[in-house]
C-alpha cells in the first residue's frame, strides 16, 4: 500500500495535476462510507485538540524513561478529571434522589480506578535506577501535589486542611480546594 502510494503520488507530480489525482486516489481507495475530507469540517484530531496535548510531553532530561513518566502522569491526571466528572453528577443526582444515573456514573469510577490501577503495571518497567537518571531534573515536584487528588479527598470528606499547602504558591487552585 504504501509503494503503490509513493509511485501514485511520484506520477501524479510528474504529470502536474497533483489535487486531481489525490482527490481520485483517496476516493478509490477509502472504505466504503468512511469520510475523508476534512479541511472545512471537524476531524478527530482537531475536535481532541492532539497538536495541543500531544506537545505537552516536554521532558527536561534527555533519559528515554522520563516520557514514560510524563505520559503515565499526564493520564492519571486526565482519568482523575473524568473521575471527579462523574463524581460531581454521581453526588447531584443522587440529592436529587435519582440513584439510577447516579449508580452508573459510580460504576464508571470504579472501572476508572481499575484503570489507574493497570497504569501502575507500566509504570513499574521504570525501576527505581532508571528513575533516579531524571529525578533531580524535576527538583521537589512530586504526585502528592496533584490538585485534583485533593479534590476528590475533599470530596469524599477527607478536609485535610494540612494538604492545601503544597498548593500556597497557586492562588485560583488554593481557592478552589
Amino acid at each position: 500500500m504504501v509503494r503503490r502510494l509513493i509511485a501514485f503520488r511520484r506520477k501524479s507530480f510528474d504529470q502536474g495535476d497533483h489535487d486531481d489525482r489525490s482527490r481520485q486516489f483517496q476516493r478509490a481507495d477509502a472504505p466504503a462510507g468512511r469520510h475523508t475530507g476534512f479541511r472545512a469540517e471537524l476531524s478527530y484530531g482537531g475536535h481532541l485538540k492532539l497538536p495541543e496535548l500531544l506537545a505537552c510531553q516536554q521532558p527536561l532530561s534527555d533519559q528515554h524513561d522520563e516520557m514514560l513518566f510524563i505520559v503515565i502522569h499526564q493520564a492519571t491526571e486526565f482519568w482523575i478529571k473524568l473521575v471527579l466528572h462523574e463524581l460531581r453528577a454521581a453526588i447531584r443526582e443522587l440529592r436529587a434522589d435519582d440513584f439510577s444515573p447516579a449508580f452508573k456514573m459510580l460504576a464508571r469510577i470504579s472501572r476508572i480506578q481499575s484503570q489507574l490501577i493497570q497504569s501502575w503495571d507500566v509504570l513499574s518497567t521504570l525501576t527505581p535506577s532508571d528513575y533516579m537518571t531524571f529525578r533531580h531534573r524535576v527538583g521537589h515536584a512530586s504526585g502528592f501535589q496533584s490538585h485534583q487528588y485533593r479534590v476528590i479527598e475533599f470530596a469524599l470528606g477527607n478536609k485535610n486542611c494540612a494538604l492545601i499547602a503544597s498548593h500556597a504558591h497557586d492562588a485560583p487552585i488554593r481557592t478552589s480546594l
